[in-house]
């Protein structure tokens, strides 16, 4: 009879991670306040969604620690798309702002898609315009990668997880982190082999036992299974889901898309929240930092 593997998985650190980048740009930071030049980010949130002004508060709040200027531009969930197509055209032509970012959701009445393009490429710190994510796909050092995705391989980088030649398994192929990550983690220096799941994958569980990283990207409380994780797999989980839970201070529990017993077998994982969350907002940070550093 067969047993497997247990074992207790290190902590990927999101927090201790975020602090380090955070760290590494004050003096980036200093330079372009050296040659007259403030970083400075402009966030546009359309509507009264509570999950988005927690996120925006999180971004502030790095902004202030960094010494990077941020305007917070609201509107509400009325207005109209040529509203903020006039918002968005502003702020491409005032060369005092270095970033532009539209926090998500926005109401159905509005295309975000269309939208997004028209931000100016140089200041789409999310990196969710075309250009960058064309210029992502051809390996060019020009671009702004998009946020989650990146901070993902920084925090591996980060722990000196060597993902060279590793099988790897994204799962999710949204345009905004599964897509992305999984060209970051073949490109050249990365170096695994990416397989992509999605929700017409055969047999996801058998995915998951032949990879020895997984970087589950879907939002589905719990998907993958403590049962689907290779002893010695690192686990990466960017989902985070609120979950109503009536013994809860708050009413509801944040829960990632890996249950939590995986940390039995994996060798390394990250928790939910302060793993991948922090890690997004710090590349935020470095991308309007680089995107400031473009002007000289």
């Amino acid at each position: 009879m067969s047993t497997r593997m247990t074992m207790v998985a290190k902590i990927l650190d999101g927090k201790a991670c975020a602090a380090a980048v955070e760290e590494s740009l004050k003096e980036r930071i200093s330079k372009c306040q050296v040659a007259g030049i403030t970083p400075h980010i402009a966030v546009i949130i359309v509507g009264d969604d509570p999950a988005s002004h927690v996120y925006v508060g999180a971004k502030i709040r790095a902004c202030e620690r960094l010494g990077i200027k941020s305007t917070h531009i609201e509107l509400p969930e009325s207005s109209k798309e040529t509203e903020l197509i006039e918002v968005i055209e502003e702020l491409n032509n005032d060369n005092s702002v270095h970033g532009i970012l539209i926090q998500s959701p926005l109401p159905n009445h509005m295309n975000e898609e269309l939208l997004t393009d028209l931000i100016d490429p140089l200041k789409d710190v999310d990196g969710f315009h075309p250009v960058n994510l064309g210029r992502l796909v051809q390996s060019r050092d020009d671009c702004l990668i998009p946020c989650t995705p990146n901070g993902v391989m920084r925090l591996l980088d980060w722990a000196g997880i060597d993902t060279k030649g590793k099988r790897a398994l994204v799962i999710g192929r949204s345009r905004n982190v599964g897509m992305p990550q999984a060209i970051l983690l073949a490109s050249r220096g990365a170096d695994a082999t990416v397989t992509i799941a999605h929700s017409r994958t055969v047999d996801i569980a058998t995915q998951c036992l032949d990879a020895d990283l997984i970087v589950a990207a879907v939002g589905r409380p719990n998907l993958v299974k403590k049962s689907w994780i290779k002893p010695g797999a690192i686990v990466v989980d960017v989902g985070i889901t609120r979950v109503d839970d009536a013994d809860a201070e708050r009413g509801y529990i944040l829960v990632g898309d890996v249950e939590k017993s995986a940390s039995q077998v994996a060798s390394w994982i990250t928790p939910v929240p302060g793993g991948v969350g922090p890690m997004t907002v710090a590349m935020l940070m470095e991308n309007t930092v680089r995107s400031a550093e473009f002007r000289f």
